[in-house]
């Protein structure tokens, strides 16, 4: 009989680690996302020269984001991480579509 220490990684842990793949890949994408949304909009230059700007910013931010996911304590910080500034730049991207 093969003792449950041996068979590898528990359950629990491999779940963990897939929480985070997502929270990294799809959690940073979206954040990376409301990030150049709202540095597009607000940055005070000329409309495409804030587009490129921001274009060019999401590189790190999405490479932060991951890095971000993976340096937290659990899956859960990770998620929320992510969670807490996208909500703030949703909100940030929402309301200069109502004040345009």
């Amino acid at each position: 009989m093969i003792s449950s220490s041996s068979s590898g990684p528990a359950l629990h842990y491999r779940l963990a680690v897939l929480s985070r793949a997502v929270a990294a890949v799809a959690g940073g994408y979206g954040l990376t996302t409301l990030c150049t949304i709202v540095a597009a909009r607000y940055l005070p230059m000329a409309p495409a020269d804030a587009v490129m700007t921001a274009t060019m910013l999401s590189f790190a931010i999405f490479t932060c984001a991951v890095i971000w996911v993976f340096a937290a304590r659990s899956a859960w910080r990770a998620w929320a991480g992510l969670a807490a500034p996208a909500l703030l730049l949703a909100l940030a991207a929402w309301g200069g579509r109502m004040l345009a």
